[in-house]
């Protein structure tokens, strides 16, 4: 008989704390979210701000935001997990979090952030990388990615009115690539 693994510890804590965050997110009409899972800027000595630098990837704003930013993490998040170890994925999570949400706030300082798609975009790019074999070669598949995916959120910055933050997703897809590029994999 098989038997369900928690298989990867840090891809599906992340996903199931976001799904709760959602949840008291519902429940309290979006407050619980707005409080502490999502970046603003309010001021350099409130501590909640140094919090919600991390944790703003864990807020969504609808069930859908989830469903969509968990599909391609938990696509891609445990291959990741498995080839560099759950130190180094906590690690991208962390970096992706921290510079996505400072930027964010140097740029658009009177709007909300969260989501885990600059996470994601991290992890697309940085599966591109895990190809390479050696330090001394850069796998055509991010190159192709990297094009790609690049195109396609310059051409949604300049022609969408939506509530996305592509320069988000540009970030975290140069730091998954940056970090897979420097990074060597490693076992858990």
């Amino acid at each position: 008989m098989k038997r369900i693994t928690w298989n990867s510890p840090v891809v599906l804590t992340f996903a199931l704390v976001s799904g709760i965050v959602l949840i008291l997110g519902m429940i309290t009409g979006s407050s619980f979210t707005s409080r502490y899972f999502m970046i603003y800027f309010t001021s350099w000595n409130d501590p909640l701000f140094y919090l919600r630098l991390f944790t703003h990837v864990l807020g969504h704003a609808s069930l859908e935001h989830y469903a969509n930013n968990m599909m391609i993490f938990l696509l891609v998040g445990p291959l990741l997990e498995e080839k560099y170890g759950s130190k180094r994925l906590i690690e991208i999570i962390a970096l992706v979090s921290v510079i996505t949400g400072l930027i964010h706030i140097l740029l658009s300082p009177n709007t909300g952030l969260l989501g885990a798609s600059g996470v994601d975009f991290a992890f697309i790019l940085l599966a591109s990388v895990t190809g390479s074999r050696s330090g001394n070669e850069i796998p055509l598949t991010l190159l192709i990615v990297a094009i790609i995916y690049l195109s396609q959120q310059i051409y949604a910055g300049v022609t969408a009115s939506d509530n996305i933050s592509q320069l988000t997703h540009i970030i975290g897809g140069a730091i998954g690539a940056v970090y897979g590029m420097s990074v060597k994999p490693s076992r858990r």
